[in-house]
């Protein structure tokens, strides 16, 4: 009637289930026909996705699955949870839905969110027949789900039977783990299924899992204790340790319900007084969790009554840390011995008085404990109990006559201890027996200073003031109360203070309580002390101000309420000169960058400089600090202003590779071609840094208006040089593109000998191939050639690159020399190898001291260099050449010591007489022999040295001390910036090297 009156067949209820929902999960098949014929959604999803399918499979209604499917309903439709119908019905027992919707699946190994199939499903519920079914239909009967866990580990957890036993006779894997190593046996021992657990006991019954657990573990951990009888009867291992070392017999001990199952395991032998890899033994795990019946049938089989964790722990100890009355009274009643210290050399007394357990305090203290016995701090019982702030417990302990000024290590009392974590009424109770109010611990500090550390609702500070505790005591630093206050941000503390303490100027290396409450960010400790007289812009040691350090620190709150009560945003530091806003932009604090602008003082602090120049947005740039430049900026900052290195805000952002900050200076127009001291421009530092992409950019706004001259620095150096220098392919390639170099304008040590002096063959690859071959003839100042470089720099790959574009072997420099005799002295045998394979190499050729390759050699004692050159030598009058000084090589291997040249040289005919240019006839022999005198009166002459200068009576001696006078701890700078450390590596870092004593 309602659907031939128009309503509508799709109508949603709160759930946006449809009428189609209802009715087929009513399994009315006629209803849910005539809905369809009318129009109704068949796979309509309400809130939870679920579709008319699923729910006529939950009702397990055939008839309406049957017309449902006719209507093309889809079967692999999927719910939230990634459900299927097919999981519905396997969880549901819908055995014939399930035989009429598998036909139209490709698969039943369809897994759901949690990865179960429906396999997972029909054994988590124990539908035996729905596993048949499925198992049958090809189901995967090990699919594990996300936790590896497979339909054999929830059957075993559920205790379903008759589906483990069906799961096992169709081959499913019996010892399979999930992610925690967990067996089908652990998941029913676990839940105490007992049936299940006999019918798997064929496994391997001592099988851990991840953890090191077996079954027997997790059956005691949970308290089944039919199921621990059944494995212990079965050959269980009762004293089998898991990863941590714990055995069955720990897991029962600290069990919930695990009293039986000890029981069990004690009675088949288990040993109680096994300990765990931390020492603890199963009388501590009673110990831990207040078994005290369990406690007793330990110790009534032997359990060790004193046995100690590694932390030297007894069970009394365990016992009093967690407050178990009852178990103290069995232990110590069995004898435990309440003397016996244990972590930090704590007694038992201790502990229970730290943690504030008044009933084992009590009953500790009728052991006849001496109450005054400290730990290894110096600490009391009263000590703890004080720290642990139970009122009781204190005076248990001074009602048995515990010394209340007793000092620790430290120099501190219990009022100290009571001060320092606020327990007001143990503070009460101490100073109403006479303790010193004003005693000070090893720094000076009283409970007043913790007190203020501390308080929060100042109700200690208050009664110590009231008590009469000197308010202007100060520490051995020179800190007061008040300073403690104001760096823990007490207001309450501070207003009350202000009331009674005087102000006192401070120490010269005290910073005031306004610069320790600028510095950790208290806005309103700051208000309360600005009420008083205090100067706002007093500085400290290092001249930092209030609104300095609240600046550096970005708490923009305290910079707000220092700049309303008139603090100066112009004040410098005496170390780096730097004002309140080159410290907030140091660190990117750009709110309170932005109060620093906006004060009416600080109109031209944007371009304010420090002690080396620096700007705030040269540090900003430094920094990256994307935001603080953008506002500095916003205020017209100057962008091309320059430190005293020369460098720009533009040099500094290309230099730390801040691309953000490089790119809001160019939309500023920043100059590209302003140098530094050293002449660099901005196309430099993007060429040494090897930022293609800039280098691009730059070079596209400087060739907009192209220069008058060639971009070189004050050493000649252009760009591509120092691309080239440095090995960067991407910026020489952009510079070539744009015909920058091509003339090789500026320094003559072209970027061809800087790419092979620096072994940047692929750099050297893309010049010869822009620039062609002719480039290998060119030369530098002292007219060496790339090939020259190379060979200094023994770079076999460069060497072989330059010789295949036709670079001379033969080429000599200013000095004479050939690239071998420079591969020669840079002992680099390598490349000297590869030059004497040039068919063409004239080892004949002298440098401008005569001397051949082989004479280079020789007189630098490279042996591997000689030899290479001794193969190659044709001509044997070389063997006997003599130099300017008139020595031969055999002269000057003998010299150097060259045994193997020497025998080498003899070998080939080379004449053991020669004339010196003495004019003296020395024989190579005699050369050796004068060698051998020379080193031996050297070194006599090293030892009579060295024996007078350690002589105990030498005046010249330094005493050990001397050592030590310089200062151990040099003052470290806390404002330094990263565009100070690359302003000074800047300045010398980064410079070519081309002068004689080295290339």
């Amino acid at each position: 009637m309602l659907i031939y009156k128009s309503e509508d067949v799709n109508a949603l209820d709160a759930e946006k289930r449809t009428p189609l929902h209802a009715a087929a999960f009513l399994g009315d098949a006629e209803i849910t026909e005539l809905l369809i014929l009318s129009g109704a959604r068949v796979n309509a999803k309400d809130n939870m996705w679920l579709t008319p399918l699923h729910r006529a499979v939950a009702s397990r209604s055939e008839e309406a699955v049957r017309v449902l499917i006719r209507h093309s309903a889809d079967v692999n439709a999927r719910d939230k949870n990634w459900q299927t119908p097919l999981h519905v019905a396997a969880a549901n027992k819908a055995l014939r839905c399930a035989e009429v919707i598998i036909p139209l699946l490709s698969s039943v190994n369809v897994s759901d969110r949690g990865g179960r199939t429906a396999l997972h499903h029909a054994a988590l519920n124990g539908h035996t027949e729905m596993v048949q079914l499925l198992l049958s239909k090809g189901a995967n009967i090990n699919a594990f789900d996300k936790k590896d866990g497979r339909a054999l580990h929830w059957a075993a957890f559920m205790g379903h039977l008759e589906v483990v036993c069906l799961l096992v006779s169709q081959g499913a894997e019996i010892s399979c783990k999930d992610k925690r190593g967990y067996t089908p046996l652990h998941a029913a021992a676990s839940n105490g299924q007992i049936a299940v657990v006999k019918h798997l006991l064929n496994l391997a019954i001592d099988e851990a899992n991840a953890f090191g657990n077996t079954p027997l573990h997790v059956a005691c951990f949970n308290g089944q204790d039919a199921v621990v009888s059944e494995l212990i009867d079965y050959g269980a291992s009762v004293s089998q340790p898991n990863n941590k070392g714990f055995t069955p017999l720990h897991f029962a001990a600290a069990s919930t319900h695990g009293a039986l199952c000890l029981e069990f395991l004690v009675n088949s032998g288990a040993d109680v007084n096994v300990q765990s890899r931390d020492g603890r033994s199963p009388l501590h795990m009673t110990a831990i969790h207040g078994r005290f019946t369990r406690s007793q049938t330990l110790i009534q089989n032997g359990g060790e009554i004193d046995c100690m964790d590694k932390d030297g722990n007894t069970p009394l100890h365990i016992a009093a840390r967690y407050g178990h009355e009852l178990l103290i009274n069995t232990l110590m009643t069995s004898g435990a011995d309440c003397t016996r210290r244990g972590v930090h050399g704590m007694f038992p007394l201790h502990l229970a008085a730290l943690n504030a357990h008044a009933d084992c305090c009590r009953k500790l203290l009728s052991s006849g404990f001496q109450v005054d016995t400290p730990d290894s701090f110096g600490r009391t019982c009263l000590h703890a109990a004080a720290a642990g702030g139970n009122v009781e417990c204190v005076e248990l302990l001074l009602s048995g006559g515990a010394d209340h000024n007793r000092r620790d290590k430290c120099g501190r009392t219990p009022l100290h201890y009571a001060a320092a974590n606020r327990h007001y009424q143990c503070l009460k109770m101490l100073l109403s027996r006479g303790t010193v109010i004003d005693a000070a611990d090893q720094w000076g500090r009283s409970a007043l200073h913790y007190a203020a550390a501390s308080d929060l609702d100042r109700r200690c500070l208050e009664f110590l003031l009231r008590s009469g505790v000197g308010a202007t005591l100060k520490d051995k630093l020179g800190y007061s109360a008040v300073h403690y206050a104001a760096a823990y941000g007490h207001r309450l503390c501070l207003e009350l203070q202000d009331r009674e303490q005087p102000d006192e100027p401070d120490g010269p290396s005290t910073r005031s309580p306004l610069h320790l409450a600028a510095y950790y960010g208290h806005a309103q400790a700051l208000e309360v002390l600005l009420r008083g007289e205090q100067e706002v812009d007093q500085r400290d040691e290092d001249g930092y101000t209030p609104l300095a350090l609240a600046s550096l620190r970005g708490h923009t709150n305290c910079v707000h309420t220092l700049l309303s009560h008139g603090a100066s945003p112009r004040s410098q530091d005496s170390s780096q000169g730097h004002t309140p806003v080159h410290l907030a932009v140091m660190n990117g604090h750009t709110s309170c960058l932005r109060l620093l602008l906006d004060d009416s003082d600080s109109a031209d602090l944007v371009d304010a400089t420090d002690s080396q120049g620096r700007t705030p947005l040269m540090l900003a740039v430094a920094g990256g600090h994307v935001d603080a430049v953008s506002v500095l900026l916003e205020r017209e900052a100057a962008v091309d202003l320059t430190d005293e290195l020369g460098l720009t805000a533009l040099h500094l952002g290309l230099l730390c590779g801040q691309e953000e900050c490089v790119q809001s200076l160019l939309e500023q127009e920043a100059s590209v071609l302003l140098g530094d001291s050293r002449g660099r421009t901005a196309l430099h530092f993007a060429s040494i840094r090897g930022h293609a992409s800039w280098l691009s950019e730059l070079l596209s706004i400087v060739y907009a208006d192209p220069p008058a001259s060639p971009l070189t620095d004050g050493l000649g150096y252009t760009p591509l040089h120092w691309a080239c220098y440095n090995g960067h392919d991407g910026c020489v390639e952009v510079l070539l593109e744009q015909k920058i170099g091509q003339g090789f304008e500026g320094n003559p040590f072209t970027p061809l000998h800087c790419a092979v002096i620096k072994e940047h063959e692929s750099c050297a690859s893309l010049l010869l191939d822009a620039l062609g071959s002719a480039i290998v003839s060119c030369r530098d100042a002292k007219d060496r050639t790339p090939l020259h470089a190379a060979a200094f720099s023994g770079h076999v790959d460069s060497l072989q690159l330059l010789l295949a574009h036709g670079a001379s072997v033969d080429a000599v420099d200013a000095a004479g020399r050939t690239p071998l005799m420079t591969a020669v002295v840079r002992d680099s045998a390598a490349a000297v190898e590869l030059l004497l394979q040039q068919g063409n190499v004239d080892l004949s050729l002298a440098d401008q001291n005569g001397n051949t390759a082989l004479h280079l050699a020789c007189a630098h004692g490279k042996e591997e260099c000689a030899l290479l050159i001794m193969e190659k030598l044709a001509d044997p009058a070389l063997l006997n050449a003599t130099n300017g000084t008139l020595h031969t090589p055999l002269q000057l291997a003998a010299r150097t010591g060259l045994k193997q040249i020497v025998q080498e040289l003899l070998s080939r005919g080379a004449t053991s007489q020669a004339v010196d240019s003495n004019g003296m006839a020395r024989s190579a022999l005699q050369e050796l022999t004068r060698r051998a005198k020379a080193v031996a009166d050297r070194l006599a002459l090293i030892l009579a040295s060295m024996i007078s200068l350690c002589s105990p009576c030498s005046s010249a001696a330094h005493p050990p001390g001397a050592l030590l006078r310089g200062p151990l701890w040099p003052r470290r700078n806390a404002t330094g910036s990263r565009a100070a450390r690359v302003s000074s590596s800047v300045s010398g870092e980064d410079a070519i090297e081309t002068d004689s004593e080295t290339f």
